[in-house]
């Protein structure tokens, strides 16, 4: 399939120079530019400032102020983000200061989502082309200022460093003497950006902004929040979903030391007191009886059963291509098979919270939010207020992994809050989150396919059900029962394919809130292909490597990271008794990545991860630094859902409770990661969820590689794969 004309839409935005160069107009000394960006237009800078478009700010002292319109959750944004401005700006990046962008999806909206969102592996691929504009425009106003004053041409100037430099004659003026006069200047037609070969920042390792801050306590998330005055929240919501208080006795409770109120909702009830300390022991002393509600009798088996029946009937055609029933019923081998994939929490290592202060007409909060605009809008509607009236401050993220996209959370706070005078923190205890969380989908998967006499593939059919996030989250992007969340990674397959047929049926789990999870659609869709694609690679009796090569047709950038991959794994050469490798290739987040797994299997089926080597090639890399770091995140969290990550039910309730239920992967089993990334003048392509959704299925045929037993059902059973005695 020609995925590279998909990776070439992703990489695309609505921007043109004559939307971009819309008006100026001079304002108190400042500079008003309206800059259709595709995140909104501009506001007012300040008086004496130069504001040249709603994301920098330059005042008369040289700063560069940056509004962030994505947010920072560990993976490296508050710092790739400031390299596209600084780099056209000619700034040195620790000039760049960060603020949050407030909630404004005009302004803020990114522009390959249509909403105030961080997700989706799409912050720099949104930001690449129109953050590096507005740096080039605010450096040629800065320059013509200058040349103005000077009386020269611009052409004889240059930017450097924050300053404007004539070279004629050695004068130099800095960004915040000239602030004033750039913005009197007019706005350039056109803009040329900088060749990669004239790149300063872009491409090098660029230490993090926001470590400093980390390192000595000065950084700030929204646990950290502490208005004057604020009590401290947890809370006991319905065990069962669906589930109301039926009785409440909380005499006990309201004995405790530093406890200060209840407050009982119709599925919840919340204990105020001065501290998480007290907090939590009034919980503890709390008599409830619950009614469970009409899924008392929901379960893991309840759900699969359904899934698995809708996968026999018909669903929306994602894909189509030639006649993929005709070629299997006359290929020479068929091969089928069913995949299941569980219910996964986020398990953010920042617990979830948000503090909340009603006061005379108005509603304040403090998050860290992935989704500030969303937070706003369903706050208010909790809050009974027009958003306008609701405050949000958005902070740094402890993890989000999706999680925070939701505002559950928010619209939670709000509902105690209301009760309370003055502000509260709600804090979710570990238990209270995972048993109530936004879970990552349960799917179920019928796929099958044909081989010709050689092995090779003459057609492929997928049958797969499950929930959709997308229809819920944002239902426009929900269209004839589809949607691109979903289908990603089942449909953009970067093999030739000649019969291809793929089809979703929705189907949405009674009372089970389900929510986007580190990859989502790609973690579920890369573990059937990748696993499946292996399946017929052993049919034929093939090598894996060798097998997915000679499908790759024109796709050369998915072959050079297969080749790369499998040429630093040692792919081939020998290993001991009892371990094997196993590769994976996927086309994801406008990414093309190949992994190779190096796993151990004992003789009491436990898996042991030894290594994994990563081949990317993401395109133009800003960062090379977060690239490694980003692929190392998504491998370990990825590998901790292949071993340990299931949520399961049991009379309407989810069974894991904490880290001894709900296990992570600790730091003495976190394998060897190796990074290879390939050199690219693409744009740039998605970096934070790639790891994740590739090394699930790279784990799942090392085990099959070493053990001869194929996994369809994560995660891995020990059982299946004991060895008998």
């Amino acid at each position: 399939m020609m995925v590279d004309r998909i990776a070439s839409r992703s990489n695309e935005t609505s921007l043109s120079r004559r939307g971009f160069l819309a008006s100026a107009a001079a304002f108190g000394g400042g500079l008003v530019l309206s800059l259709n960006l595709p995140f909104g237009q501009s506001e007012a800078a300040a008086p004496g400032e130069f504001g040249p478009n709603a994301f920098i700010r330059i005042g008369s002292d040289g700063q560069v102020v940056l509004t962030m319109p994505y947010v920072e959750m560990g993976q490296g944004t508050y710092t790739s983000i400031p390299m596209l401005i600084a780099e056209e700006l000619e700034v040195n990046l620790k000039q760049v200061r960060l603020e949050h962008a407030p909630p404004n999806e005009k302004l803020y909206a990114n522009p390959l989502l249509g909403v105030q969102a961080t997700g989706n592996s799409n912050a720099m691929r949104g930001g690449w082309k129109p953050l590096r504009e507005a740096g080039a425009t605010a450096r040629i106003m800065l320059v013509a200022a200058a040349a103005k004053r000077w009386s020269v041409d611009p052409k004889s100037c240059r930017a450097q460093d924050g300053e404007v430099i004539h070279d004629a004659s050695g004068r130099r003026l800095k960004y915040g003497e000239l602030a004033a006069d750039a913005a009197q200047m007019a706005v350039p037609e056109r803009v040329t950006l900088k060749r990669p070969e004239d790149f300063k920042l872009i491409g090098t390792p660029a230490k993090r902004l926001d470590v400093s801050g980390k390192v000595n306590g000065t950084a700030r998330y929204g646990i950290d929040a502490r208005p004057p005055g604020v009590k401290v929240a947890t809370l006991a919501q319905s065990p069962a979903f669906g589930g109301r208080v039926m009785s409440l006795d909380d005499t006990a409770a309201t004995a405790v030391k530093g406890v200060r109120q209840i407050v009982r909702l119709d599925d919840a009830v919340a204990v105020v007191a001065d501290h998480m300390g007290a907090a939590k022991k009034g919980l503890a002393a709390l008599k409830i009886e619950w009614d469970d509600g009409p899924h008392a009798g929901l379960s893991s088996e309840t759900v699969a059963r359904e899934l698995e029946q809708a996968t026999l009937g018909s669903g929306a055609v994602a894909q189509n291509i030639g006649d993929a029933d005709k070629a299997i019923a006359e290929a020479a081998i068929r091969v089928e098979a069913a995949y299941h994939l569980p219910f996964l929490a986020h398990a953010t290592m920042e617990p979830m919270n948000c503090t909340v202060h009603f006061r005379d007409g108005e509603c304040e909060i403090w998050i860290g939010t992935q989704a500030i605009a969303r937070v706003q809008t369903m706050a208010a509607e909790a809050a009974g207020l027009p958003p306008a009236k609701v405050i949000v401050h958005n902070h740094l993220l402890g993890g989000g992994f999706g999680r925070r996209l939701e505002a559950d959370c928010a619209v939670r706070a709000v509902q105690i809050a209301r009760h309370v005078e003055g502000p509260v923190k709600v804090v979710w205890t570990r238990e209270e989150d995972i048993q109530h969380d936004m879970y990552r989908p349960y799917w179920f998967d019928r796929i099958s396919a044909g081989l010709d006499g050689q092995g090779r593939p003459v057609a492929w059919k997928n049958r797969f059900a499950g929930p959709s996030v997308i229809a819920r989250w944002l239902p426009p992007g929900f269209k004839d029962g589809l949607d691109p969340d979903s289908t990603e990674g089942a449909i953009d397959l970067v093999y030739d394919l000649p019969n291809f047929h793929v089809q979703f049926t929705r189907v949405e789990p009674p009372g089970i809130p389900t929510g986007f999870w580190r990859s989502v659609g790609p973690s579920h869709n890369v573990f059937v292909t990748e696993s499946f694609v292996d399946e017929l690679a052993a049919t034929a009796k093939q090598d894996a490597v060798a097998y997915r090569r000679a499908l790759l047709g024109k796709s050369p950038r998915a072959k050079a990271v297969l080749d790369l991959a499998a040429e630093k794994s040692g792919w081939g050469q020998a290993l001991p008794k009892g371990r094997g490798r196993g590769v994976a290739l996927q086309f994801a987040f406008g990414s093309y990545m190949a992994q190779v797994a190096e796993v151990e299997v004992s003789k009491d089926g436990n898996v042991r991860v030894h290594r994994v080597v990563c081949a990317m090639d993401c395109g133009t890399v800003v960062n090379p630094d977060t690239v490694q770091a980003q692929l190392q995140s998504g491998v370990i969290f990825g590998t901790t859902a292949a071993l340990y990550g299931e949520i399961t039910l049991k009379n309407g309730r989810v069974e894991q409770a904490n880290f001894d239920t709900y296990q992570m992967l600790r730091m003495n089993e976190a394998p060897a990661i190796d990074v290879h990334i390939v050199k690219s003048a693409e744009p740039p392509g998605g970096m934070g969820e790639t790891g994740t959704s590739l090394i699930v299925p790279a784990i799942a045929n090392a085990i099959f590689a070493a053990t001869g037993r194929r996994l369809r059902k994560m995660p891995v059973d020990s059982n299946v794969l004991k060895q008998p005695a």
